[in-house]
């Protein structure tokens, strides 16, 4: 008896999530009914060298980690080509330590982004997508430019779930 009411909460569980239309994330489809996206190294255009290598790698990774067959390793492979630019970088001061001496700043990234297939069409465009980050600033400078390093690596990480999301996003 105490089996079958368990078997009975579980279906009905199931029917009821079945029924409100969820379901798991990861399901939704590539604009312009791609199946497979090559990604170009980013164009950087500030002043910090190498970032769109980072840029570039962390946004293949996503789309390896949440669908792997959607990122295709050659253009020819590929139905849509995904191409970005990193626009912009600012470094503000948010907090101070003495008069003339800054305590932390805030380092802040935005890209501009587009998928256009085969025939060079626009299929997607995001421009202005942008994250920030705080780092401390210290008394030895390679110390203030590693903590700046690991700030832009968490942008990157971040700005590379968040196009894949927006790339992916159906409603």
């Amino acid at each position: 008896m105490v089996k079958t009411k368990s078997i009975f909460w579980v279906l009905g569980i199931t029917f009821l999530f079945q029924a409100c239309g969820y379901r798991f994330p990861g399901g939704a489809e590539l604009p312009g009914g791609a199946k497979r996206v090559f990604i170009t190294i980013f164009d950087n255009q500030t002043s910090e060298t190498g970032i769109e290598t980072l840029f570039t790698n962390d946004l293949v990774f996503e789309f390896t980690r949440r669908r792997k067959k959607a990122w295709a390793k050659d253009l020819e492979d590929a139905d849509a080509v995904l191409s970005g630019v990193i626009a912009g970088v600012s470094i503000d001061t948010i907090s101070v330590r003495g008069k003339y001496t800054a305590a932390e700043r805030r380092i802040s990234i935005g890209l501009d982004l587009k998928l256009t297939d085969q025939a060079g069409n626009l299929v997607w465009a995001a421009n202005g997508v942008s994250d920030q980050e705080e780092y401390s600033v210290v008394a030895d400078r390679q110390q203030t430019e590693q903590n700046k390093q690991a700030a832009i690596r968490i942008i990157s990480g971040r700005l590379a779930e968040r196009i894949y999301n927006r790339l992916t996003d159906d409603f």
